[in-house]
């Protein structure tokens, strides 16, 4: 099983989580700690460049975080998904509630 690795960096002014490797039954918690304790925090920005799976746990988790946020009065966005990522959401129906970009100059 390929581990989840996920960090907080700075890239052009904004906080971003980059995630890499499978978001599924296994690693969804640590991929929900993280993200939850993102958008309570502030404006959250996720780089999904390099999730090489998304199960619908991970989906889960993306949805309650985007609902979180606007509750919150903050945004999320998925920068950069995957093509597995891409799948995964638009598969579930769920593909055009994520703000998706492609720079962060969109956010």
């Amino acid at each position: 099983m390929t581990q989840l690795d996920i960090s907080l960096k700075n890239e052009e002014g904004h906080e971003v989580l980059a995630v890499s490797g499978p978001v599924n039954s296994y690693t969804f918690t640590e991929f929900q700690e993280k993200v939850y304790k993102a958008i309570k925090a502030g404006d959250t920005v996720i780089d999904m460049s390099k999730v090489t799976t998304l199960s619908s746990a991970g989906i889960g988790v993306l949805m309650a975080a985007l609902d979180d946020g606007e509750a919150a009065g903050h945004k999320l966005a998925v920068l950069r998904p995957s093509e597995i990522v891409v799948l995964a959401m638009d598969s579930t129906g769920f593909g055009d509630r994520f703000p998706v970009i492609q720079t962060l100059k969109e956010f």
